[in-house]
C-alpha cells in the first residue's frame, strides 16, 4: 500500500484528493498547504509518492515545485507528481533535469479523470514517468523544425508521443491497437532516427526521449 503526501492550498481539492486516493487503496500520510510544510513532510515522512501543486503559499509562484526539487536533491529519486493549472515548459525542464525518473507533471484538469490520474500516481510511485499530453504537444511543437523529428512517420510520431508521456510498450500497444512487437519495431526506428541509444528499460527510454525534446 503506497504512502502519499498531498500538498494543495485549496481545501476542497485537497480534501477531494485525499478521498480519491484512499478509495483506490493509498494511505495519505499528510495533506499540507504550504511550501515549508511540504519540504518538511517530504524529508521527514519520505512518502512513496507526493502530489504537489506548483503554486503554494507563501509566494504562490512555484513554491511547491521548488520544495519538491529541494527534497529530491537530498533524497534522489523521491517520487513527485506535480499538478499545474497551465502548461509551463520550464516546470517540465526543471523536473526532468536530474534524469532520475519517478516524476510526473499533469494539468489539474486530469484529476477529474480518476482512472488516468490514479494510473499516473501509480506509475510515478513505481519510479516511472507521467507527463501530461499537453506538455508533450508543446515540446513537439517547439521542435517542429527539428530534422530528425520531421523524418518520423505519422505512426512513429504517435508512438513517440505516447512514449514521452511515460507509457510502456504494453500500454502503447493497447492505446494504439498495435502488437507489442510492432511497437518495439517503431520505437527502435524512432531511436535510430533521433540518434539515441536503444534500451529495453521502459523508464530509461522515456527519459531519453524527454531529455532529447528538452535539449532542443
Amino acid at each position: 500500500m503506497s504512502r502519499v503526501l498531498i500538498a494543495e492550498d485549496l481545501y476542497l481539492l485537497r480534501d477531494g484528493l485525499v478521498h480519491l486516493l484512499q478509495a483506490h487503496g493509498f494511505t495519505v500520510v499528510a495533506a499540507v498547504e504550504s511550501g515549508p510544510e511540504l519540504l518538511k513532510g517530504l524529508l521527514e515522512l519520505r512518502p512513496d509518492v507526493s502530489i504537489v501543486d506548483v503554486r503554494l503559499p507563501p509566494t504562490f509562484t512555484d513554491e511547491g515545485l521548488q520544495a519538491a526539487l529541494a527534497a529530491r536533491q537530498q533524497l534522489p529519486g523521491l517520487p513527485v507528481l506535480v499538478l499545474s493549472q497551465h502548461v509551463e515548459q520550464l516546470y517540465a525542464r526543471e523536473l526532468l533535469a536530474d534524469g532520475s525518473g519517478a516524476i510526473g507533471y499533469l494539468l489539474k484538469d486530469r484529476v477529474f479523470n480518476a482512472e488516468q490520474f490514479i494510473d499516473a500516481v501509480r506509475r510515478v510511485a513505481a519510479g516511472g514517468t507521467a507527463m501530461d499530453p499537453e506538455v508533450i504537444a508543446k515540446l513537439l511543437a517547439r521542435n517542429a523544425r527539428n530534422e530528425p523529428l520531421a523524418a518520423l512517420t505519422p505512426r512513429e510520431r504517435e508512438v513517440l508521443e505516447a512514449m514521452a508521456e511515460g507509457r510502456s510498450n504494453a500500454a502503447i500497444s493497447q492505446r494504439l491497437y498495435l502488437s507489442e512487437s510492432a511497437v518495439a519495431k517503431h520505437t527502435a526506428s524512432i531511436f535510430a532516427k533521433l540518434g539515441l541509444a536503444p534500451s529495453d528499460d521502459d523508464n530509461r527510454r522515456v527519459l531519453a526521449v524527454l531529455a532529447y525534446l528538452n535539449s532542443r
